[in-house]
C-alpha cells in the first residue's frame, strides 16, 4: 500500500521556512489547537458536513456533495476562501491526498531553483511513514528535508524518519505546561522533551516563540527557558503576536494589538543574559 498524506497546499517558493529557496509542502491535521494559530483551517479533517458547499460561489462552483461527501474541484476553484471562512471545524474541503511520488513528481518543476523540502503542517510528523519515503526521494534528488514542527510526537519513537530529516525548526510555544494547555489545548511534555532530543542527535536547525501583547511573564518565562536549554548556536527566533488570521476564539483571549517593539526587545535581552547568542526579532 502507498503511503499518502492529506496536502492542504503546496508553496513552490518560500524563504521563510529554512535555509535558502525551498518548496513548503502544509499537511492537514494537528493535534494543538493554538490561539493565535494563522492557519487554523489545516487543525481539523474536513466531516463533510456540507455548509461550505452552500456558500461556495455559483459560477464556477467548485464545491458539490457527492455520496455525502464534499468533494473540491480544483480546476474549478478560484481560491476565493469563503469555504474557508465558512468552516466552523477548523478544516478545508481543498485537500488533496498525495503519495510521495505525488509530491515528487510536483517538484520537478522548481527542482533547479530550490535548495530543499520543508514540511509543515497542521502537524507534519502525524504522518512520518508518509514522510520517510518522501524525503527519501528528495535526497536522492539532492535536495534537503526539514520539518516545521510543533513537537507533539515524541521524534525519538520515529527514527526512520530521523534519519531522514536534516533538520528541524521547532516550535516551542510555552514553557509552563498550564500556560501551554491554555493556549494550545495539549500537552507539553513531548516538546520539552524533543528540544533535548534534538540538540543531543544535532537536528535542530532553530527554535521560535510567539511572543504576545498582553502576557509578559508568561513571555519571560518561556524565553528564559527556552535560552537556558538551548545551545547558543543554534538560532532563537522570537514572533511578534500578530492578530492577522486568527480566528474569533483567539482574538478574544489574546487580543488585537500586535505585540509592541519594545516588549520584544526586552525579551531578547532576556534570551541574551539566559545563554543564547543567535536571536532573530521578526
Amino acid at each position: 500500500m502507498k503511503r499518502t498524506a492529506p496536502v492542504n497546499r503546496i508553496i513552490e517558493f518560500s524563504n521563510v521556512d529554512g535555509p535558502g529557496n525551498r518548496t513548503s509542502i502544509f499537511v492537514q491535521s494537528c493535534p494543538f489547537r493554538c490561539l493565535y494559530c494563522h492557519n487554523p483551517e489545516t487543525i481539523t479533517m474536513c466531516i463533510s458536513c456540507g455548509e461550505c458547499v452552500t456558500t461556495c460561489p455559483p459560477t464556477p462552483k467548485a464545491l458539490s456533495m457527492q455520496d455525502h461527501k464534499v468533494v473540491w474541484n480544483q480546476d474549478a476553484c478560484v481560491m476565493c476562501d469563503t469555504c474557508i471562512h465558512t468552516c466552523r471545524h477548523l478544516s478545508s474541503p481543498k485537500i488533496t491526498w498525495m503519495t510521495p511520488d505525488d509530491v515528487a513528481e510536483r517538484l520537478q518543476l522548481t527542482l533547479p531553483f530550490i535548495e530543499g523540502i520543508t514540511v509543515s503542517g497542521g502537524e507534519c510528523t502525524t504522518y512520518p511513514e508518509f514522510l520517510t519515503e518522501l524525503f527519501k526521494k528528495v535526497h536522492a534528488m539532492n535536495k534537503t528535508c526539514f520539518l516545521d514542527s510543533n513537537g507533539a510526537w515524541l521524534y525519538s519513537e520515529m527514527p526512520e524518519l530521523m534519519e531522514q530529516t536534516d533538520a528541524v525548526m521547532l516550535d516551542v510555544k510555552a514553557w509552563n505546561p498550564e500556560w501551554h494547555m491554555e493556549l494550545c489545548s495539549y500537552p507539553n511534555d513531548n516538546v520539552i522533551a524533543n528540544l533535548a532530543w534534538l540538540q543531543e542527535h544535532h537536528k535542530l536547525y532553530e527554535v521560535r516563540t510567539v511572543c504576545l501583547p498582553e502576557e509578559p511573564e508568561h513571555n519571560e518565562d518561556t524565553v528564559r527557558n527556552v535560552a537556558e536549554h538551548l545551545d547558543p548556536s543554534i538560532r532563537y527566533k522570537l514572533i511578534k503576536y500578530r492578530p492577522f488570521g486568527v480566528r474569533e476564539e483567539g482574538l478574544k483571549r489574546l487580543g488585537h494589538s500586535i505585540t509592541s517593539e519594545e516588549e520584544i526587545q526586552r525579551l531578547k535581552k532576556i534570551a541574551e543574559d539566559a545563554g543564547a547568542r543567535n536571536i532573530i526579532v521578526v
